[in-house]
């Protein structure tokens, strides 16, 4: 009985155990990325760094005054737009573990090795730009609208960063996995 259950629902299964180790392993990874930082020494990770300078660049370079400094409290940097405090960017903020999530997915429908791989890295170069882009934004946006941060933060700024991600979910599945099932009328 189990096995035909098994059997039946074979690609499924697959489907479930190719998501799960890659997403452990590529979790794995990054915490032990993450254990090189000291929290309690306010150390920040770099890829948090690096988000937190490039979102104050793009502000810069839409003609707003940014910049960001290390918060004296905690392990996260401080955004400013033009020289007002608008938001903390913490190590959530850099988007690795949505990229962890979405490169699990696209291993878990992979093809090719090659085709898997470039899908992967384009992937997270689009998610990388589009997170620098959704962290200035919510910047300005806190800036020029303070009294709708609560919704540009917990209800917008998400939707975005996840409606990317299941889009490009449904272009691999659908376009390039060679996953989808054609169907005859």
């Amino acid at each position: 009985m189990l096995m035909g259950v098994f059997q039946k629902n074979r690609a499924f299964f697959l489907f479930l155990a190719k998501f799960a180790i890659s997403y452990l392993i590529l979790s794995g990874l990054y915490w032990l990325y993450l254990s090189q930082y000291d929290a309690d020494l306010l150390q920040t990770d770099g890829m948090t760094h690096s988000v937190a300078k490039q979102s104050g660049w793009l502000i810069r370079w839409f003609g707003e005054g940014a910049f960001i400094e290390p918060h004296e409290s905690q392990a996260c940097y401080r955004l400013y737009v033009n020289n007002q405090r608008v938001a903390r960017i913490v190590e959530g903020c850099n988007a690795v573990s949505v990229m962890i999530l979405f490169a699990a997915f696209i291993v878990a429908f992979s093809t090719t090795f090659k085709r898997t791989l470039l899908y992967i890295l384009a992937g997270l170069i689009i998610i990388h730009v589009l997170n620098i882009l959704r962290i200035a934004l919510l910047g300005l946006g806190i800036f020029y609208y303070r009294d709708y941060a609560p919704f540009l933060h917990d209800v917008v700024f998400p939707l975005f960063i996840y409606g990317v991600v299941f889009v490009l979910w449904v272009a691999w599945v659908i376009k390039f996995s060679g996953n989808a099932k054609t169907t005859s009328a």
